[in-house]
């Protein structure tokens, strides 16, 4: 994700950021303006509310407490900081909700009377506001209604294990995926190569904009060319699928990981997460102005990433072409602190289609870019498959 920096002194900050390092100004991410602001409380309210306004050098309309003029003036943060030191999000003022958009997509907590629950709730909220960030900047804004996943966060009861999933809209995930040891202990026991929180959001939320953009956009044929047939059924699939795992020269021809060939809808679902990866990684990269190049024989010419969000935005084999070699750089820089590699894939031509289908799907118009109804407009044709 791109760097921010502190209104007050400059110095660099980060998305998570609750307060400069450098400064010591309260800092808080404003989803409606998109950046992470330096905040002060508002003198001229009641303190009791809670009230900030953003910050502002004081040669500026000769006040240091006065607003920018493309956000609210004031701000609440985010019960869930205030309460649970949570979240860092904060709300307009006049918002009537006491938490922020972002923590509002959270419908079931865990007990939090039980030892370690807040620490595993904080590390599922953190990784949300990731992708809730991401989504936003692909346009497809988690505030809108009927346009966000929910989410509830459960814990194992005796006879009664949770499952990690998605279904109509709401999205599972056992908490005990939040503590790094259990995370680790099924991700070698699955044989899978890659296995985090944000994973697990990225991938569930390609369940629920399947529904949106394929089953919902129209979409469906243009789908079932590319990944296959989803109607065949699911729960046989997957039974198939670990009764006989595949080897790598079976699904790495045509998939993004081995669980994407248990069923079309995990293969979308995969690559979605893939493609995620991919336009956060990028951003990131493009934010320290990342310029590198593969040191090989014959070299080829420096490559200088670009943000995936700019305005045009790159193209899909453009932003491959600087993926490569970031995630070499990224896997190398890991390996030299004797880590596993952060991205732990090779994506073949085969893979790279499905990518380039969810990119094209996302960048098209939608209920969310136009004016209409609660479909793509008929106007517009069909996505071919590659």
């Amino acid at each position: 994700m791109r760097m921010f920096h502190c209104d007050q002194c400059g110095h660099l900050v980060f998305f998570e950021s609750v307060q400069c390092v450098h400064c010591g100004a309260e800092l808080a991410y404003l989803p409606d303006s998109d950046t992470v602001a330096a905040l002060q409380v508002d003198p001229a309210a009641d303190a009791e509310k809670g009230h900030y306004q953003r910050y502002r050098p004081p040669h500026e309309h000769g006040t240091g407490l006065n607003a920018k003029s493309d956000a609210p003036q004031h701000y609440r943060m985010c019960a869930n900081r205030v309460q649970h030191q949570i979240c860092n999000f904060a709300i307009p003022a006049e918002d009537p909700h006491r938490v922020c958009s972002a923590c509002r997509q959270t419908l079931v907590l865990p007990d939090l009377s039980v030892e370690g629950n807040t620490l595993r709730w904080r590390k599922l909220e953190a990784a949300k506001r990731q992708l809730y960030y991401t989504l936003a900047r692909l346009g497809l804004h988690p505030q809108e209604p009927g346009w966000s996943p929910h989410y509830q966060f459960l814990a194992d009861v005796p006879g009664s294990p949770v499952i990690t999933g998605h279904a109509s809209g709401l999205i599972t995930i056992n908490i005990a995926e939040a503590d790094d040891d259990e995370r680790v202990r099924r991700r070698v026991a699955l044989h899978e190569p890659y296995r985090t929180l944000l994973g697990h959001l990225r991938h569930e939320s390609g369940h629920f904009f399947w529904d949106k953009l394929v089953r919902d956009g129209g979409e469906l044929e243009s789908f079932r060319q590319l990944f296959g047939d989803e109607r065949q059924d699911y729960q046989q699939a997957l039974q198939s699928y670990y009764a006989n795992p595949p080897n790598y020269a079976q699904w790495s021809p045509n998939f993004v990981s081995a669980y994407a060939s248990a069923h079309p809808w995990e293969d979308w679902a995969e690559s979605w997460a893939h493609y995620l990866h991919l336009v956060d990684l990028l951003e990131t990269a493009a934010s320290y102005n990342t310029r590198l190049c593969v040191p090989e024989t014959a070299a080829p010419p420096a490559v200088q990433v670009e943000d995936p969000f700019s305005q045009p935005p790159p193209s899909f084999e453009a932003m491959v072409a600087q993926w490569v070699p970031v995630t070499l750089l990224l896997n190398s820089l890991n390996r030299s602190l004797g880590q596993l590699d952060a991205y732990p894939f090779a994506l073949s031509g085969g893979a790279l289609h499905k990518l380039r289908y969810v990119h094209a799907l996302v960048h098209r118009p939608h209920p969310l870019h136009a004016q209409g109804a609660g479909l793509l407009s008929p106007a517009t044709p069909p996505l071919q498959a590659p």
